[in-house]
Parts: C-alpha cells; structure tokens; sequence
C-alpha cells in the first residue's frame, strides 16, 4: 500500500521555525510523503525537520516551478537542499497568479492527500483555494486568520499543533477507510 502524501504550504521567503520543526518531525514519524514546493521559507524549514528525523518511512518531495515561460530550469533557490524528489515542471506562474493552469500549484495540491496551510502570501492563498476547488481536506495551522491574506471562511484556522494533529489523523482514516471500501 502507497504511503500517503501530506502536503505543507506556506511562505517561501519566511517561516515560523519551531512550528514548522516540530510539524516535520511528526509527519516524519507519520508514516507518509512530504510535498511542498520545493523553495525556502516554510517549505524549507518543514522539509529539513522530516528530512533530519531518524527512521522515517516517507519522502520530502518537491514541486519546482520553472523560472520562466516554457523552461524546465527552476528557479534559484529551488529546490532546497532537503528535497528529495525533485518534480520540475514546465509552470512558471505563482502567488497571485497561483490558479491560473500555468501554475504549479495544481500539482502541488492534487498530488496530496491531506493539506496544512502555514503562515504565507497570495501564493499560499492560491493554494488554499485550490484544495478547496479541489476538494481536498485542508487545514490552516495559523496564529491568526489574517496570516494568510483573504482566506476563506470555510477554511477551519486552528492554532495548536494537537488540532493539526487531530485533523490530518482524521483526514488520513477516512482515505484508508475510503481506499478499504474500493477494495
């Protein structure tokens, strides 16, 4: 059976590092795929704590952008050191532009089974809009609502780490009990 894929958006210019290493030190120990972006920030920072977590079953992947229209190079920065798996894609479009076709961000969001939303900007924002569009479960692991620029009512915000917990736990047996029922 395939290990499921937990992916984490956010910032790729900052993060909230004693979040993100304790969130990557559990999905580690979770016994599933890490996805981001593949850049800095955030993504980074949880990459590195699943990366460096002893034992772990799963893989850091990363979903790179292109650096310009039609290219396959990534961008500077991309990926970061921790990824292990590195997907380049041919997109080059993101943060406002982070639901247009030409944008990764599609990828990075149906290639998850469950999604955590951390701190970031309109890219971030994209994304969390996409898992909706999607409808993939997703949760906002945030301080305050306003950390992620117009995010949508119907996006649950929790602030402690045991509710990120709780819901990807949840998120993570309904997919098993729903790839059980196909069996």
């Amino acid at each position: 059976m395939r290990l499921p894929i937990v992916g984490v958006m956010g910032s790729g210019a900052y993060s909230d590092r004693e979040r993100c290493v304790a969130l990557g030190r559990w999905l580690a120990g979770e016994r599933v795929h890490l996805l981001t972006g593949g850049g800095g920030g955030v993504m980074s920072a949880v990459s590195r704590a699943f990366f460096e977590t002893r034992n772990r079953a799963g893989l850091v992947l990363g979903i790179l952008p292109a650096s310009s229209a039609g290219g396959g190079e990534a961008p500077e920065g991309y990926p970061n050191p921790w990824v292990e798996i590195p997907i380049r894609t041919h997109l080059h479009l993101s943060g406002s532009q982070g639901t247009d076709v030409a944008s990764r961000n599609h990828i990075n969001v149906l290639s998850c089974d469950v999604l955590i939303a951390m701190a970031g900007s309109w890219g971030t924002r994209s994304e969390v809009e996409l898992a909706l569009r999607y409808r993939k479960p997703i949760v906002a692991y945030l301080q305050q609502r306003s950390d992620i620029p117009r995010l949508p009512e119907s996006v649950r915000v929790v602030e402690s780490f045991e509710e990120v917990k709780a819901f990807v736990r949840e998120a993570l047996t309904a997919l098993l009990d729903s790839s059980a029922k196909r069996s």
